[in-house]
């Protein structure tokens, strides 16, 4: 199937990937995504304070949001105020130049930051983004392997709040400072809203 055909025909990116996995056996790869029905652990969360609520998806008492699982990220340290996620990118995260989409790393970003802002708020209150900057240093492609990205409230007022990340890769040595880190600061400003 070519790039017309798919146009033409009205398909997908997943159609043009079947079409050459037929084609082109020996280059296709393919992953299986499991994932729970988000709206009930959404309304179970609504009852838990921020805290209890990420406490409970990284305890597994709680399933993880789809998004975690098709980005390949969890969060594995929490605090008031501050959240820490690894992620794995993959092959499945490039775009078409040959190295991991940057809305990979936005991903990782806004969900580290967002969550750090829910450790801090009470049972049934909600968040959203109001905004994200990425400063993209270097690019991750599927040999960076593992990256960490820690999240920290800078403030946090009564209607809004404000956090940075930095997304580094996992095996990194380099002073928390240095320059040369994969990914930047990034501060969304993020609005409390009841659920």
């Amino acid at each position: 199937m070519s790039a017309e055909g798919i146009a033409a025909d009205g398909g997908t990116a997943v159609d043009a990937a079947l079409a050459f996995a037929q084609s082109s056996p020996e280059t296709t790869r393919s992953r299986t995504l499991v994932w729970q029905d988000p709206v009930p652990t959404a309304a179970a969360g609504a009852t838990m304070t921020g805290m209890e609520y990420m406490r409970a998806i990284v305890a597994g008492e709680l399933p993880p949001p789809p998004i975690a699982v098709t980005m390949r990220m969890r969060p594995i340290d929490l605090a008031d105020g501050r959240a820490v996620f690894e992620g794995e990118p993959g092959e499945e995260h490039y775009n078409p130049i040959g190295v991991v989409h940057g809305g990979y790393a936005a991903t990782l970003l806004d969900s580290a930051l967002g969550c750090a802002v829910h450790t801090t708020l009470p049972a049934g209150v909600g968040y959203t983004s109001l905004g994200l900057e990425a400063k993209y240093v270097r690019p991750i492609t599927r040999d960076t392997g593992r990256v960490l990205c820690e999240a920290n409230v800078l403030y946090r007022g009564r209607r809004q709040a404000t956090a940075e990340a930095k997304l580094t890769g996992a095996e990194s040595r380099r002073h928390p400072d240095d320059p040369r880190r994969l990914r930047s600061l990034a501060k969304p400003r993020t609005s409390e809203r009841g659920r």
